[in-house]
């Protein structure tokens, strides 16, 4: 029988004050570009101390187990919310992105409403020039950032209300619970974006491409989507009260318990689309098709 190979040394940290051992696999693998897994990757010569060994790291020594818990499980206890922000700000300073993400989704994280945008269009610029960009929570409000290529960004929880994207590459973006009422998509590609719970109202989206994009449960209420392509968009529950899809393409979108109450959808082609539970007595469909669609339990 092959004896087992022998596993690495522990790992000795001491966080401020408090001992820690661990491992080089739980400090690198689940977080791969955090600063951690840098310090740790065997890139660098970090300093030791002579007798012990430990590493010192100078943070809050309190909530580095949470740190290391995360880094071994994926997953952190409750907390209260001023916990959360203490271990929030942990996160930000290891790098630990998906930590991050994790805390600020159990806060539900939204930045204050204000009218002034805490970064620039050349701001932006110069953030989308990196690997991986994150504008999550910022207040970007009022901007002019049409044309520009923010194709995988994560707007998440974001105030980007009468924020310009017309002409945009928004690609596989994230628009998650975002504030975005009154702002321009027109002509923008929003391919495969995520508009789960986001604020819509009044915004323009014209002539946009949407083919597969989940909107679901969002605030879509007197928006615009002229010869908007929304082919095989997820639009469950989304509410769509006197929206105008004059022309849209909504071919095998999923409506189902979507609000439609004066809605215009004259032109539009609703083929192969599921309408099921939806309520069509208040809306339009002078010259919409419907071949192929799912009106199961639907009311007109």
């Amino acid at each position: 029988m092959q004896s087992p190979e022998p596993s690495s040394p522990p790992v000795l940290l001491n966080i401020g004050g408090k001992k820690y051992a661990t491992t080089v696999e739980t400090l690198t693998q689940r977080e791969p570009d955090s600063m951690l897994a840098a310090m740790f990757s065997g890139r660098h010569m970090l300093p030791h101390h002579p007798t012990t060994g430990t590493v010192f790291v100078d943070r809050d020594g309190k909530h580095f187990r949470h740190v290391l818990n995360w880094l071994r499980d994926g997953a952190i206890p409750l907390m209260s919310e001023s916990e959360y922000q203490q271990l929030l700000r942990e996160a930000e300073y290891y790098q630990l992105l998906g930590l991050t993400d994790y805390i600020n989704e159990r806060l539900g994280w939204k930045k204050v409403d204000s009218s002034e945008a805490e970064l620039t269009r050349k701001d932006v610029i110069k953030c989308i020039q990196a690997q991986k960009v994150r504008f999550r929570g910022v207040n970007l409000s009022g901007l002019d950032l049409s044309k520009l290529d923010l194709s995988e960004v994560d707007f998440s929880y974001a105030c980007i209300k009468n924020t310009d994207f017309s002409c945009a590459n928004l690609y596989k973006a994230k628009f998650a619970q975002v504030e975005a009422s009154s702002s321009s998509f027109q002509n923008a590609n929003l391919r495969e974006c995520e508009f789960i719970g986001a604020n819509l109202q009044e915004s323009i989206l014209d002539g946009a491409n949407l083919r597969s994009a989940n909107l679901q449960d969002a605030c879509l209420t007197r928006c615009s989507f002229i010869e908007t392509d929304l082919h095989s968009a997820h639009l469950q529950t989304a509410n769509l009260t006197s929206a105008n899809l004059r022309g849209a393409n909504l071919e095998a979108a999923n409506l189902k318990g979507a609000k439609l109450s004066g809605t215009n959808l004259q032109d539009a082609n609703l083929q192969r689309a599921y309408l099921r539970e939806v309520d069509l007595r208040d809306t339009q469909l002078t010259g919409a098709k419907l071949g192929g669609a799912n009106l199961l339990g639907a009311i007109r």
